[in-house]
């Protein structure tokens, strides 16, 4: 007992002393004053975790031919992205915009400021595709980027989301495989592209290395990516591995010496934008007429690019201010395409040999604005000609009067077509086998096909009578009755009359409303259809016409599709007639050999609109993003429940009757519906089997909108 109480006395004289060392340590030894604040970590987040990152340069310099680069990286927050290191997949690229010079026949012509890449490469051709045409294999310059995972010291992690990148390139004299000389005074572009496997990265600066300027200096900068997303979705733009997304870093590296191997076609920036988009319209003069000549890219891995099967839609093609858009935010060089500069986009569009009149590429010795040959114009005026029609013709409109029945109880209205200021035309401008439309039940979806189908409810102009003294034609419906319950419909009347102009071309000095004859061509006037409330015998003026439901936005296909028209299509009412219970037309290729033919199928089929799995298969327009046509209202199922649809048997072809929002599915989806797809409509209320549209009305109890809201089907949908 004694012992153990020894050993507890000596344990606690241990601990005491130790209390005491510990306090000397703490306070004895101190000079009175608390410690200093160590320094603030920094706020970040590691590249790993990074959701998102963002890329912007911040200085650059060149010393002796040695670029160096300063630049941050951060999230969409804000927040620096901390971690960066040479082993990702990092790549800078560097180019200079010179003045270059075109000696032609020993005369040298201006061709204005041009990109060339510092860093290129001389590749030769590997082995052509089999079965490919209008190839022709030669050894190509190409631009190109360096890696950061090449050079041990280049990159310089600052620790705080700051970064330095010196190139390994030096641009004081590049001399292979291209002798590029270095002008201080020249605008200069670095550009760099990070891709993780979450996020990516592009930037880019200009500046002047001779000052450092980086305002009012050139930049050639004459499209935005924005109005590429009129009609492109963004991933689609997404290329190269989807590391490349930016114009300006597009424009700097596809340069002017810069080809494809394999198909022997320039990949200047200029030439190859254009020639995609002349698409299956591009074609070249030979001894035995105009033949195609498809823009070709042998692209990765022996991949080829046939761009000859793009519809270009925002036609007339002619319209260079599609994509050229001036005005307010608009790009420094948005008005390039006025200064009569360069031939590479004439050719890249109508090719080295547009037509047998012309003997060698320099379009800008006739096709000028200072010193035109006689009879031609410059690019802006001839391709202005072209569109100056539809211009004209869109500033023109169209009165309906006079509605009301005849004796024999048919609807008869007055139609007058009137030019920009109001006057009415007369009818020698008027193409009068063009139509004039009716339709009822405009709020819901307009006449049933068989009380009345659309070939019943349009009539020539031709088909009317016309009074000279007002320039006003007179129609009778003849070919349809009016519906017995019509007061209280609402009725429209739209136009899609056309009206002439004479062609551009040769010696064409002005672009008018011209007489018709077969020497002229016609374009349609697009107006809003005139919509109103039947009662009686007429129109009743004290009733507001009713509305239908809110599904595509017509602002948004015209966007795309621009000026030029598509089987009677004014630019508003393409399902008037193309109702969803319209019949099926004969097609071989379908499954079936039927195919609905509502406005819904037929824009949800349009090859333009589908080629993420079919046609050209480039995921350029994306057809599952429904916002790209839809209104955020537009895709709100169970609104029409009486609604019915006619579809062809994929098997027999023999017509079959679909309920509403099933029908609405089978419009994308009829080719791809697999059984346990079709078990789901059905338990659920749909009806795929209909005899008639009366059976599939009466049957159908949907629940669709129960679960699938227009959140959910947007995000299925990949929006």
């Amino acid at each position: 007992m004694e012992r153990i109480i020894m050993d507890n006395k000596i344990r606690h004289l241990k601990l005491s002393l130790l209390a005491l060392t510990a306090s000397a340590l703490l306070f004895g030894c101190s000079d009175g004053n608390d410690g200093a604040d160590g320094k603030d970590g920094v706020v970040g987040v590691n590249i790993d975790s990074a959701t998102s990152v963002q890329a912007q340069f911040t200085e650059a310099t060149v010393t002796d031919g040695t670029v160096i680069v300063n630049f941050n990286l951060e999230n969409a927050n804000g927040v620096a992205v901390l971690g960066l290191d040479k082993d990702y997949d990092l790549r800078f690229g560097i180019a200079q915009l010179a003045k270059v010079s075109e000696t032609i026949d020993e005369v040298e012509y201006d061709r204005g400021y041009q990109w060339q890449a510092y860093i290129n490469t001389l590749k030769e051709p590997g082995t052509p595709p089999d079965g490919v045409s209008d190839l022709n294999p030669s050894p190509q310059y190409q631009a190109n980027v360096e890696k950061a995972a090449d050079c041990n010291d280049c990159l310089v992690d600052n620790g705080d989301g700051s970064y330095s990148y010196t190139f390994q390139q030096n641009i004081a004299n590049v001399t292979e495989p291209l002798m590029i000389s270095y002008g201080e005074d020249n605008t200069h572009r670095a550009t760099m592209e990070l891709k993780l496997p979450q996020a990516t990265a592009n930037a880019h600066y200009d500046w002047q290395p001779s000052t450092g300027a980086t305002n009012d200096i050139q930049t050639r900068n004459v499209v935005t990516i924005e109005t590429c997303y009129t009609c492109h979705q963004p991933e689609s733009l997404e290329l190269h591995g989807g590391r490349r997304i930016a114009l300006a870093n597009c424009a700097s590296c596809h340069t002017s010496t810069s080809g494809d191997p394999e198909s022997g076609n320039s990949v200047d920036f200029t030439y190859m934008i254009h020639a995609i988009h002349k698409g299956q319209d591009r074609e070249t003069s030979t001894p035995d007429g105009m033949v195609p000549a498809p823009y070709k890219i042998v692209g990765y891995g022996g991949s080829v690019h046939d761009y000859g099967k793009v519809m270009f839609p925002q036609k007339p093609a002619a319209n260079c201010a599609s994509c050229h858009v001036e005005g307010e935010g608009a790009p420094a060089n948005a008005d390039l395409f006025k200064a009569d500069l360069s031939n590479t986009a004439c050719i890249s569009c109508h090719t080295e040999k547009p037509s047998q009149n012309h003997s060698n590429t320099n379009c800008m010795a006739c096709h000028n604005a200072t010193d035109t040959y006689p009879g031609t114009g410059n690019a802006e005026k001839r391709h202005g000609d072209v569109l100056k029609a539809f211009v004209e013709a869109e500033a023109m409109g169209v009165m309906f009067s006079n509605v009301g029945l005849d004796g024999n109880g048919k609807l008869k209205f007055d139609v007058q077509i009137q030019d920009s200021s109001g006057a009415a035309v007369g009818s020698e401008f008027i193409e009068t086998g063009t139509r004039v439309v009716v339709a009822w039940d405009t709020d819901k979806d307009f006449p049933a096909y068989s009380d009345a189908s659309y070939s019943q409810r349009r009539f020539k102009l031709s088909d009317g009578s016309y009074d000279a003294a007002t320039k006003t034609f007179t129609i009778i419906g003849t070919t349809f009755d009016m519906p017995t319950d019509a007061d209280g419909k609402t009725f429209e009347l739209w136009s899609a009359v056309e009206v002439c102009f004479n062609n551009g071309g040769y010696a064409v000095a002005e672009i008018k409303m011209t007489e018709c004859s077969d020497r002229t061509r016609s374009v349609a006037v697009k107006e809003a259809p005139y919509q109103f409330v039947w009662s009686g015998t007429g129109v009743d003026d004290t009733m507001q016409a009713a509305m239908r439901r809110s599904i595509i936005d017509a602002a948004k296909c015209q966007s795309c599709h621009n000026q030029e028209n598509y089987h009677y299509n004014n630019g508003y009412n393409c399902q008037t007639c193309h109702t969803s219970d319209k019949t099926t037309k004969s097609d071989s290729s379908y499954p079936g050999g039927k195919k609905a033919t509502s406005y819904a199928f037929k824009a949800h089929e349009a090859d333009g609109h589908y080629l993420k799995y079919a046609g050209v298969q480039s995921g350029t327009v994306l057809k599952t993003d429904c916002s790209t046509c839809h209104t955020s209202e537009g895709i709100q199922l169970g609104r029409a429940s009486d609604r019915v649809w006619r579809y062809g048997d994929t098997e027999t072809g023999a017509d079959i009757w679909v309920s509403s929002d099933a029908g609405a599915c089978l419009s994308c989806h009829q080719k791809y519906l697999s059984d346990s797809g079709a078990n789901h409509i059905v338990a659920n209320g749909g009806i795929l089997d209909g005899m008639s549209a009366d059976d599939a009305r009466g049957r159908a109890a949907e629940a669709c909108a129960t679960c699938h809201n227009p959140t959910q089907l947007m995000e299925l949908h990949g929006n």
